[in-house]
This record gives structure tokens, C-alpha cells and sequence, in this order.
């Protein structure tokens, strides 16, 4: 005779039969196991080197610290308040600075974004050399940006190779300063930038390429549509993913450039023509003596950062995440 069972009981039939031990408790624990010890390295890492910085960033930013950051938070005399931030929103130099960035990043969009496009459609064609063509394109944005900058240093003086090649071919008047003239120094660095990171914005778009089926192109070509109507009504549309993804990566990292334009320029026309936020914040914070301003300026960057990330992710590329977010799956 068997007995009955209830869901969640484990009494087992027979006579004498002993409850089996549950699997799903073992299994549930098992995973949580796995999850910390997987989990748990990069957890402290992201802890220890992205959130307590910031943390740290905006209470440094709330006290006048000396340079040596030798200070006693007990100590009332050390305590500003939010006077950093007064200071930087009624700063000139610092205004200037954010009017430098965000010309960078309407300049990348601007300029990068179609003209890694147009190189991508071009190197997807079947041509000889094309192989070649990539990876001459793509290898300044595998070079550091301090070999890059100290290259285009060398190159952009008075006397330097682009001057030279200029008088080579008997284009004499167009020799500039070209890091020396405030004028045109902000231009300069974002050829240098542009020279720079546009393989890695072509090399994304031909990714995104790989991914357009060939079959609608010859369908459309066969209905008598025009390479141009082709690429603007089949390629280019299936390409959008590709071209937010990018987006989102070329302002956040236009908002956060730092190292071209702190090792190409000098540092008095840095300061009056080419200064970014991020260098802005080096300055002050580790040469001018002044680390609690210096927080301030992180922070700002900080906060100036995230709010167009979420931003951009709410309105641009919720199309996109949506369909790889699952609700209600068991």
C-alpha cells in the first residue's frame, strides 16, 4: 500500500522509507555558491576602483584641502560647503572648458559619424587591396594617445612636417601654428582626434554591415533602385543599431577626453584655447594645488556624464534594448 504525498513533503512509499534529502535547496545554494565566487572579484574591483572614488571625489569636493591631502575632516576651517561648486560655475576659465568639450562631441558626431560611414560602404565593396585599406585605417586607433600626441607634436611646429609637405607642393600659404595659434588649435586637436579613433567608429559600422542581408539589396537592385537609393533605404536603417552604439560611445568618450589634448599642446595655450573639463580637472586639482576644487570638477563631469548616458539610453537606445529585455520569464 502506498501513501500519498503532499507537494513540498518528502515522504517516500514503502514501509520504513526514509524522506530523500531535497535537491532544490542543494541546487538553489550551488548557485548562489557560484554566482559570489564569480561574481564576487569583479564586484570588488568595480567597487573598490569605480564607486569609491566617486564617493570619495564628492566629499573631497565639499573641503578646501591642502595639496598634500594632509587634512582633518573634524576640522571646521576645511569644511566650504558647496563653495567649490560656486566657484566653477563662475569661473570663466572652466565655462570655456565646457563649451571646448561639447564642441568636440558635436564635432564627432557630426563630422566621424558620416565619414565612417561613407568609408565603411566603400571598404564593404569588393575591391582589391581592401584588406590592406582596413587595417592601414585601423591601426592609429590601436597607438597610444600619448605616442599619438608627442607624433602630431613633432609633426604639427613651425618647422615640422606638415609645414614642409605644405611648401613641398607649393601650398606654402596655408603653414599655420598649428598648436601654437589659439585660434585654430581646438580644430587641430580634433583632426589629431578624428586621425585618431575614426578606424575604430569604421571598423564598428563594417561589424554592422556583416549583419544586412545581401538578399534585399539585389531584390532592390533588381526592382531598379540606384546604389544610393539602396543605401539609404536598406542599408542605412538596418544599420541604426550600429550607428546609436557608436554614438553613445563617441560622446561619452569626447565628454572624457584627456590625453591628446594634454600631451599635444602646451600648456598656456591649453589653457587658453584647448582646455576640456578633464584637464580642467588635472590642473587644478593636481598641479594648481587645489584637490578639493579639483573634486568638485570630477564630480560635475561625473554627474554631467551620467545624465546624458541615461538620457541617450531612455530616448535613443530603448529601441534597441528592448527586445533583448525578457519580463515574466520563468
Amino acid at each position: 500500500m502506498s501513501t500519498l504525498t503532499t507537494p513540498g513533503s518528502a515522504v517516500a512509499a514503502g514501509p520504513g522509507a526514509s524522506p530523500k534529502p531535497r535537491r532544490k535547496n542543494r541546487s538553489d545554494i550551488r548557485k548562489r555558491v557560484e554566482i559570489v565566487i564569480f561574481v564576487g572579484p569583479a564586484l570588488i574591483i568595480f567597487l573598490g576602483f569605480v564607486v569609491l572614488p566617486v564617493v570619495l571625489a564628492a566629499v573631497y569636493s565639499f573641503f578646501n584641502l591642502p595639496a598634500a591631502f594632509q587634512w582633518d575632516m573634524l576640522n571646521g576651517d576645511r569644511f566650504v560647503g558647496i563653495d567649490n561648486y560656486i566657484r566653477a560655475f563662475t569661473t570663466p576659465e572652466f565655462i570655456k572648458s565646457i563649451g571646448n568639450t561639447f564642441i568636440i562631441v558635436i564635432l564627432s558626431l557630426v563630422i566621424q559619424g558620416p565619414l565612417s560611414i561613407a568609408i565603411a560602404l566603400l571598404l564593404n565593396r569588393k575591391m582589391k587591396g581592401r584588406s590592406i585599406f582596413r587595417l592601414l585605417i585601423f591601426v592609429p586607433y590601436v597607438l597610444a594617445e600619448v605616442i599619438a600626441g608627442i607624433a602630431w607634436r613633432l609633426l604639427l611646429q613651425p618647422n615640422g612636417g606638415v609645414n614642409a609637405m605644405l611648401e613641398a607642393f607649393g601650398l606654402g600659404f596655408l603653414k599655420q601654428n598649428w598648436l601654437a595659434d589659439p585660434s585654430i588649435a581646438l580644430w587641430t586637436i580634433f583632426l589629431i582626434m578624428t586621425w585618431k579613433y575614426i578606424g575604430f567608429a569604421i571598423l564598428l559600422m563594417l561589424a554592422g554591415l556583416q549583419g544586412v542581408p545581401e538578399e534585399l539589396s539585389e531584390a532592390a537592385a533588381i526592382d531598379g533602385a540606384s546604389w544610393w537609393q539602396i543605401q539609404r533605404y536598406i542599408t542605412l536603417p538596418l544599420l541604426g543599431p550600429t550607428i546609436r552604439i557608436w554614438a553613445f560611445l563617441s560622446i561619452i568618450g569626447s565628454l572624457q577626453v584627456f590625453d591628446i589634448v594634454w600631451v599635444t599642446v602646451a600648456p598656456t595655450i591649453r589653457q587658453m584655447a584647448t582646455d576640456t573639463m578633464a584637464t580642467y580637472m588635472v590642473q587644478q586639482g593636481q598641479f594648481a594645488g587645489q584637490p578639493g576644487y579639483g573634486s568638485a570638477i570630477a564630480v560635475i563631469l561625473f554627474v554631467i556624464s551620467l545624465v546624458i548616458a541615461l538620457i541617450y539610453q531612455r530616448f535613443a537606445l530603448r529601441r534597441d534594448l528592448s527586445g533583448a529585455i525578457t519580463r515574466g520569464v520563468r
